[in-house]
């Protein structure tokens, strides 16, 4: 069976004129299944192919809890619950990942984190099979909200915010 004539995909062939096995779609092929059009939501890039910072539907607050929910479940045994990158994993001796509140990941592209989460990066693995893209973008939104949590101060609250949060004696 390994010597028999056969047509393997992405194959170079003298059999057809254009020199490849795998036949090119016919114009007005339809999709079957699911259509994988939108490229912002399936892979985090705008239309220059660049990792985009816009989010391709509203971050609500049940965006991030799901996305916490998902954080919780699949990146904080590396991560660790807080983004530091300290995660039980890495305290039995798997390769530490960055945290995420250093500057250089604060100011990547939603997309970037997206894109990595979806195909992996370095020591960590892809993550497409396990989560859905829905799922990606709430993360992403988390991995945000953590961001903005370890780095925020009492002066980017407003007036009211400030004074509510004097009242409950957190603003010490």
């Amino acid at each position: 069976m390994q010597d028999q004539p056969k047509y393997i995909p992405l194959r170079p062939t003298t059999f057809f004129a254009d020199g490849r096995s795998e036949r090119p779609l016919p114009d007005g092929t339809v999709a079957r299944g699911h259509l994988d059009d939108d490229v912002l939501f399936y892979t985090g890039k705008g239309p220059d192919g660049k990792p985009s910072n816009e989010f391709p539907f509203p971050v609500t607050r049940g965006v991030i809890a799901r996305g916490q929910t998902r954080f919780n479940i699949y990146c904080s045994p590396c991560h660790d619950r807080l983004g530091n990158g300290l995660g039980m994993i890495v305290r039995r001796g798997y390769r530490r990942p960055p945290s995420y509140h250093i500057d250089r990941l604060r100011q990547v592209p939603n997309g970037y984190i997206f894109d990595v989460i979806t195909n992996g990066f370095g020591a960590m693995p892809d993550y497409a099979a396990q989560i859905a893209p829905q799922d990606r973008w709430a993360i992403v939104a988390y991995v945000r909200a953590l961001q903005l949590s370890q780095s925020a101060s009492v002066n980017d609250l407003s007036a009211a915010e400030r004074e509510q949060l004097q009242k409950t004696g957190g603003g010490q």
